[in-house]
């Protein structure tokens, strides 16, 4: 395991869904302090290890966009609508002309991330490193998707399945962070 990324790690933020069982788009989400989510999953990239984050954005798109921390960067998913496959290709993508060696890959519905979590994937980063976290073994976030991963796994995810059957059929290392939080997306209000 390397103690230090061979190049820049960007954080990737997926925002686009609609949130249908959330009842609004989760880019929109506050925590109770009026805290906005979006704000929250750029901090703890930010803190844990990734020189820049971009955002997608989706549902509420032209409303979200107010609530994207000055420095991260902002690409609205067209298609949206069709599946978390259209927000990862879009955020995969805008990631191509950056120097990044690898992407950090969280979705706006964890605001209870904790920057020890997204630090420890970041320490495996790559250009060939496929890392997911684990939480008493089941499959969570962040990801860490090496650059080399990029092209093949935006070219493989369809509709509303995500990276995970990629991540099984390539073999991701797992580091279990069961020791820093649950690991629990918020589904519901």
């Amino acid at each position: 395991m390397p103690s230090a990324p061979a190049g820049p790690v960007f954080g990737l933020v997926l925002a686009a869904g609609a949130g249908r069982r959330f009842g609004g788009p989760k880019a929109l989400a506050r925590t109770p302090a009026g805290t906005p989510w979006l704000a929250l999953a750029v901090r703890a990239l930010r803190a844990g290890g990734c020189a820049e984050v971009v955002v997608v954005l989706g549902a509420g798109a032209e409303e979200a966009r107010g609530l994207v921390p000055a420095g991260a960067t902002a690409v609205t998913a067209g298609g949206w609508a069709s599946g978390v496959a259209a927000s990862l290709r879009t955020g995969l993508t805008a990631l191509e002309s950056s120097g990044a060696v690898a992407a950090v890959v969280v979705p706006v519905d964890t605001p209870d991330l904790p920057v020890a979590a997204v630090a420890r994937i970041v320490r495996r980063a790559g250009a060939d490193a496929l890392v997911q976290a684990t939480y008493a073994g089941a499959p969570g976030h962040p990801v860490l998707l090496g650059r080399a991963h990029w092209s093949p796994l935006a070219a493989s995810v369809r509709g509303d399945v995500g990276a995970r059957p990629y991540l099984i059929a390539q073999g991701a290392e797992s580091v279990e962070c069961s020791d820093l939080w649950t690991g629990v997306d918020r589904d519901t209000r």
